[in-house]
C-alpha cells in the first residue's frame, strides 16, 4: 500500500522520537528526515561505480557518526562493504563540513550545530556477488547493505525515502514500495530498507498475480528468458507458492519480486533472499532446468522461514557484527528440504527428481565425513576449508526429512513438520522474538504427541553419527541402496596439455612409483588402450574393471630420451555409492506417510 505525505511525515517523526533517546544517551545529536539518492548512468556503469548520497537533519549539536554494514543477512559472511567505498564528501548548508573516520567502517561528520547534512560516495560495484553490489555498462544490482550508510546511537525503526537517479531509458526493479513518483521509494525501518536490492538498467520485467498477490520478474540481460521459456518459468513459480503458504498458513507480502541475473561461465546458480524479493545470479544454462525453479523455492519459502520466522541470535539483525547460531540447520537445510517438496506438491517435478536430490545430499553428507550440524551453523561465518562450510545446508535437508517422517510415524500421519513451523511462526515470529533451541525442540515434541527427540538431537543435530538412513526412510515408504563399485588404479594422476596426458603426482607406494613411472612423464597408452583425451580414465576403468588381482599391463611414457616401456600391476579399490529411492515393499502406513509428505496431507 502507497502511504501519502502526510502519512509519511507522521510515521518518520515517531521513530525518530523513540530513537531519540538511544541517540542522547551516546552523545550523539538528533538526526532525521533522512533520504537516499543512489544514481547510476551510462557514465558510472563505465566505470562500474554507483553514486550514494544520503541526506538528514541534524536537531542538536556534536558530530554525527554514519557507519556502513558489514555483512547481508542471509550471506552469515562480513563482507566489510566499506573496502569498496571512495570519494566520500560531506557538507551542510552547500558548504563543505569537516569529517573523519571514526573507525574503518564509520564516518564521523561535524556540522555546525543543527541544520541539513548532505553526504556523497562513490561505491565500486564489480562483484559478481549477491550478497555485494555489481555494474555492467548498461545494469547494476545492488543491496541496501552496500549503499545504505545509518546513524550510529539511535535505533534502526527509523522511516527512510530513496530516489533512483538514471538514464530515462532504463528501468528500476525492486521489492521496496513506490513513493508516489517513478524512481521514488519508501521504507518504514532501516531494517526494510537494507532488505530491498535494486536492479537498475537495461532488463526484461512482466508481472502477473497469485492467489490475489502481485508477482515481478526482472531478468537480465534482456532477452535470455523469453518466449516458452519465459512462459514455463512464469507457470512454475505461480505453482510453487500455494504449497509453501499452506505451511504457515498466510502469504506476507502484498507483492513479490524476484531479481535473476544470467551471466555465461558462472558455476551453477545462487541466490539470496529478502522480505518481499529475492536476487538470484545464474548459469544461462539453467534456463530450461528444473534447477532454477528450486532455487527460487528455496529462496522464497525463506521470506517465511529466516525474514520472519528465525533463531533468536538473529533476532533482530545487527550490521556491524557478526551473529552466529547454532540453528542455521534449520534456516537454510530445512528450507532446502521444503524448496524440494514445493516443486513436487506444486506439481513442478515427479518425486524422482525428489529422490535424486536426496541421493545427492546422502551422498555429500556422507563425504563430509562426521560433522555436527550445530558446529556447522556456528562455524560458516569463517569459511572453513575442510568442506563443512555449507554442509549445514545438506545435512540440515535430510534432518528436515527425518523428522518430517519421525512426526507423522509417531502420530499415524496425524501432524508434520509443517506444523512445527506454523506453531513457531503463529508463536515466536508474531510475538516479535526469535526462537530458541529449546523452543524448536519443544515444538517437534507437541507435533509429536509428546515423543521426546532428546536421543535425536543428542546423536545427529549436536553428535556427529552416520544417519540412520534405512531405520527412518522405510517408514516413509523410501530407502537407500548401496551399488559397490570396484575400480582400476595404479597411481598416476594426469592432466591434458598440448603435449598430451602429463603426469602431474605419483601416489608414494603405488604401482605407478614402484615401476618407475615419474612426475612430468606424458602418457602414451596402457596396454592398447591409447592415452588421448579426456576419455583415456573412463575408458581405462572400464576395460580393466573387471580384472583379477595381480593383473600386470604394459605402461608406455614419452621422457626426453624417447618411449619408455614399463611393467605395471593394476592394484583396485572399492567404494559404495548409496542411492535413494521408493521402497517397493512398504505397508499401508508408510505408504500414507509417503503420500503426505509429497501431498503435504495429514490423516485426519
Amino acid at each position: 500500500m502507497r502511504r501519502t505525505h502526510g502519512v509519511l511525515s507522521a510515521l518518520v517523526l515517531a521513530p525518530a522520537l523513540a530513537g531519540l533517546a538511544g541517540a542522547q544517551a551516546e552523545g550523539y545529536p538528533e538526526v532525521g528526515d533522512i533520504r537516499y539518492v543512489v544514481s547510476f548512468d551510462r557514465a558510472s556503469a563505465s566505470a562500474r561505480s554507483i553514486r550514494s548520497e544520503m541526506s538528514f537533519h541534524v536537531y542538536g549539536s556534536g558530530p554525527v557518526v554514519l557507519s556502513i554494514p558489514a555483512w547481508t543477512p542471509g550471506s552469515y559472511e562480513l563482507d566489510n562493504f566499506a573496502r569498496f567505498i571512495s570519494d566520500f564528501s560531506a557538507e551542510s548548508s552547500g558548504q563543505p563540513i569537516r569529517w573523519d573516520k571514526a573507525d574503518f567502517d564509520s564516518w564521523r561528520v561535524h556540522p555546525d550545530g543543527a541544520g541539513r547534512v548532505t553526504v556523497r560516495f562513490r561505491y565500486h560495484a564489480d562483484t559478481l556477488d549477491t550478497g555485494m553490489a555489481g555494474a555492467k555498462d548498461d545494469f547494476a544490482f545492488f543491496n541496501g547493505t552496500t549503499v545504505f550508510p545509518y546513524p550510529e546511537g539511535q535505533s534502526f525503526d527509523f522511516p527512510a525515502r530513496v530516489s533512483v537517479v538514471t538514464e530515462p531509458d532504463w528501468l528500476v526493479a525492486t521489492g521496496m514500495r513506490g513513493a508516489g513518483s517513478p524512481g521514488e521509494y519508501e521504507a518504514a525501518t532501516y531494517h526494510e530498507l537494507v532488505d530491498m536490492p535494486f536492479f537498475v538498467g537495461r532488463f526484461d520485467l512482466d508481472s502477473t498475480r497469485v492467489d490475489d498477490r502481485w508477482y515481478r520478474l526482472a531478468t537480465y540481460p534482456s532477452g535470455t528468458v523469453t518466449g516458452e521459456d519465459r512462459e514455463r518459468l512464469w507457470e512454475d513459480i505461480e505453482a510453487m507458492i500455494p504449497p509453501m503458504a499452506a505451511v504457515f498458513g498466510e502469504t506476507p507480502w502484498v507483492d513479490y519480486t524476484i531479481l535473476a541475473l544470467f551471466e555465461e561461465g558462472f558455476p551453477g546458480g545462487a541466490a539470496l533472499e529478502h522480505r518481499n524479493s529475492h536476487l538470484g545470479i545464474y548459469a544461462p544454462q539453467l534456463v530450461p532446468s528444473p534447477i532454477l525453479p528450486l532455487v527460487m523455492a528455496h529462496e522464497t519459502f525463506h521470506a517465511w522461514n529466516v525474514k520472519r520466522l528465525r533463531p533468536e541470535e538473529l533476532w533482530p539483525y545487527e550490521y556491524d557484527r557478526a551473529q552466529p547460531t547454532t540453528l542455521l540447520w534449520v534456516s537454510e537445510g530445512v528450507t532446502d528440504y521444503y524448496a524440494d517438496l514445493a516443486l513436487v506438491r506444486g506439481g513442478i517435478v515427479d518425486p524422482d527428481l525428489f529422490y535424486q536430490l536426496l541421493t545427492l545430499k546422502i551422498r555429500q553428507t556422507e563425504a563430509a565425513g562426521p560433522v555436527s550440524l550445530e558446529d556447522a551453523s556456528v562455524s560458516t561465518w569463517i569459511e572453513p576449508d575442510d568442506g563443512t562450510a555449507t554442509i549445514y545446508y545438506q545435512k540440515g535437508s535430510l534432518a528436515g526429512l527425518f523428522l518430517d517422517i519421525l512426526i507423522r510415524d509417531a502420530t499415524d500421519n496425524r501432524t508434520s513438520l509443517d506444523q512445527v513451523m506454523r506453531d513457531l511462526y503463529d508463536g515466536e515470529y508474531r510475538s516479535g522474538s526469535g526462537f530458541t533451541e529449546e523452543e524448536w525442540w519443544a515444538a517437534v515434541s507437541r507435533a509429536a504427541d509428546g515423543a521426546s527427540f532428546e536421543e535425536f538431537r543428542a546423536r545427529y543435530i549436536e553428535g556427529r553419527e552416520p544417519y540412520p538412513w534405512n531405520e527412518v526412510l522405510p517408514l516413509a515408504g523410501m530407502r537407500v541402496t548401496e551399488t559397490s563399485t570396484r575400480r582400476p588404479f595404479i597411481g598416476a594422476e594426469t592432466a591434458e596439455d598440448a603435449g598430451g596426458l602429463k603426469v602431474t603426482e605419483v601416489t608414494p607406494g603405488s604401482p605407478a612409483e614402484v615401476s618407475g613411472i615419474m612426475q612430468g612423464d606424458v602418457l602414451v597408452r596402457v596396454d592398447d588402450v591409447r592415452a588421448e583425451g579426456s576419455g583415456f580414465a573412463n575408458e581405462f576403468r572400464h576395460r580393466y574393471a573387471d580384472a583379477p588381482e595381480g593383473t600386470t599391463v604394459e605402461v608406455v611414457v614419452l621422457r626426453d630420451e624417447g618411449e619408455v616401456s614399463l611393467e605395471t600391476e593394476i592394484e583396485f579399490t572399492v567404494s559404495a555409492t548409496l542411492s535413494a529411492g521408493e521402497d517397493p515393499e512398504a505397508g499401508p502406513k508408510a505408504r500414507a506417510i509417503r503420500e503426505g509428505i509429497f501431498g503435504g496431507r495429514v490423516d485426519d
